[in-house]
């Protein structure tokens, strides 16, 4: 078994059993411990692993979020989830769509009457232009090129002004501790979405828990509704009926 071949079965190791020792990989591939320590340095060179003490883990904070092009066209069980989203609103809901592949796809299935929804993406307000029977109010700010939104002061100031029925949000990362954002910015704009709603709709797939990035958005008081398409695990389920969070499972076909 050459390097390559190592590196990927101690990664599948590491998913299952969370930790794994120097002593370990000599024994589990019969190498020395030099040669161990080589897999170490290369993995952790690649981002694979974090060193700790006695051993490595897999990192826990996601750090790259792929472009909204490559996630668009990554859809999945996205389409999924935005069919029961669309489903939840009702003619006359003003709603508030966050920016995300998801939600796009839900401003893709709407098929309401006399909605008013608010945004800061480009891509929902652009797919909403096909929808004369909405009213699309797109927040101002400073584009950004590789998520497509708009953010910034002017973006939280149009928010203060605006009070919603439902707000759709995103998010990257769902840990024990709550919601996940990349960056400091996305992770305060989402707060002020938050604060707009008098009900909070979660969408999320099963990729996005147990995953850790830079900055906590919120704790789960703040989330009404999740919409999800796989029942969630430990310690997740019982995270969401403590704190009164209605769980809905997409079906697996539209």
């Amino acid at each position: 078994m050459n390097q390559e071949e190592r590196i990927r079965t101690i990664v599948d190791y590491l998913k299952i059993n969370q930790k794994i020792s120097m002593e370990e990989i000599c024994a589990l591939y019969d190498v020395s411990y030099d040669t161990a320590r080589r897999d170490m340095v290369k993995m952790e060179t690649d981002g694979l692993i974090v060193r700790v003490r006695g051993g490595a883990i897999l990192p826990s904070m996601t750090k790259h979020i792929n472009s909204y092009k490559e996630r668009l066209a990554d859809s999945g069980s996205k389409r999924l989830i935005a069919v029961a989203a669309a489903s939840r609103i009702q003619d006359g809901d003003y709603l508030l769509l966050d920016t995300g592949t998801t939600t796009q796809y839900i401003a893709e299935f709407m098929s309401t009457m006399d909605n008013v929804v608010v945004t800061n993406s480009i891509d929902i307000a652009a797919v909403l232009c096909d929808k004369p029977q909405t009213t699309t109010h797109l927040l101002g700010g400073v584009v950004n090129t590789w998520h497509r939104y708009a953010s910034g002061p002017r973006t939280i100031e149009m928010l203060n002004e605006i009070r919603v029925d439902k707000l759709f949000l995103g998010t990257c990362g769902i840990t024990a501790e709550g919601l996940f954002a990349p960056s400091v910015e996305e992770a305060y704009l989402k707060r002020e979405m938050i604060k707009r709603a008098n009900q909070v709709i979660l969408l999320a797939d099963s990729s996005k828990f147990e995953k850790t990035l830079f900055h906590r958005v919120c704790s789960y008081d703040a989330i009404d509704m999740l919409i999800t398409d796989t029942e969630p695990k430990a310690p997740f389920d019982k995270i969401f009926h403590e704190f009164d969070i209605e769980v809905v499972v997409a079906p697996n076909s539209i």
